[in-house]
This record gives structure tokens, C-alpha cells and sequence, in this order.
């Protein structure tokens, strides 16, 4: 709806390095391109917010690439924000004590210094999502005349 409603200027999209996520930042990549020559809305890059699954690092670089942006920043998994979460109260202090807040920091260094350098997004297929992560290793690459088949035909 921001997005629609010329509420937006620069989108940065938060995902991991999950099938999913990806997919979805595909498809909130669809929404910039519609909107992006008639109200301005610019990608300003992608946060992947580590889940630590694999090659996520990698794959996250891979898809902001085809997207045409950025990888702006991995805010790597660190179970202390889960603790903070469930006890609000002293979060702040956990987080800190931790580590975790200086890559907030960091994060917002890099969104600070990449403002106004948002680009019109390039999104892919559901197939070149699946190539890329068949690249990857993540996801085997079948025989596609195979599926639908019985197993005693696939055999065959």
C-alpha cells in the first residue's frame, strides 16, 4: 500500500537466505518496478537478516545482484535477540552487552550513506529463482519429464 499511495521512496527489503524470503523480495521487487517511473519508489537494497541456512550469505549477494540492487547489510543470527524479546523489559542492555546492537548500528551507517541511491529493481522468474538456487547447491536439478510419472515409470 505505501508503495501504491506514493508513500514510499526507497524500499529496503528485509529477508534470509530462505526459498521463501527470497521469493517474496521478488515479489515486493514486482511492486517498486510497477510503481517506480509513475510515483518515484527506488530499491534501496536488500537486509538479510541471517537465519543460518546455507550458503546465505552467497545467496542473498546473488539475488540483490539479479534485482539490480544491493546487499546492504547481513545482520548475522545471534539467539540473544530472542532472549530480548521475551524479556522486554532489560532487552536493550542484553542486546548491548552482546554485540548485537553495534550491527544495528552498523546497519543504519549503511542505510544513512546509501540514501538517495535506490535503483528501478530488475525482478527474475520462480525458474531463475530456481536455477539460482540450483547453482547454489540448495535445491537438486530433476528431470522435469519425470514429474507427474508413477515411480514404476519413471523406472522405465
Amino acid at each position: 500500500m505505501p508503495i501504491r499511495e506514493n508513500k514510499a521512496q526507497e524500499i529496503y527489503i528485509v529477508m534470509s537466505g530462505e526459498m521463501m524470503a527470497m521469493y517474496a523480495a521478488n515479489n515486493i521487487s514486482k511492486g517498486i518496478l510497477k510503481y517506480a517511473n509513475s510515483g518515484g519508489v527506488r530499491l534501496g537494497g536488500l537486509i538479510c537478516n541471517e537465519r543460518q541456512t546455507d550458503k546465505e550469505l552467497e545467496l542473498a549477494e546473488n539475488i540483490a545482484k539479479k534485482l539490480g540492487s544491493k546487499l546492504i547489510y547481513f545482520v548475522p543470527r545471534d539467539n540473544v535477540v530472542q532472549h530480548a524479546e521475551l524479556r522486554p523489559h532489560d532487552g536493550d542492555r542484553v542486546c548491548a552487552r552482546f554485540g548485537q546492537a553495534q550491527h544495528y548500528r552498523n546497519l543504519a551507517e549503511k542505510i544513512h550513506a546509501n540514501a538517495g541511491l535506490g535503483t528501478i529493481p530488475t525482478p527474475i522468474t520462480m525458474d531463475e529463482l530456481e536455477d539460482m538456487l540450483m547453482e547454489h547447491g540448495i535445491i537438486k536439478n530433476i528431470d522435469e519429464s519425470l514429474v507427474g510419472k508413477k515411480a514404476a515409470e519413471a523406472a522405465a
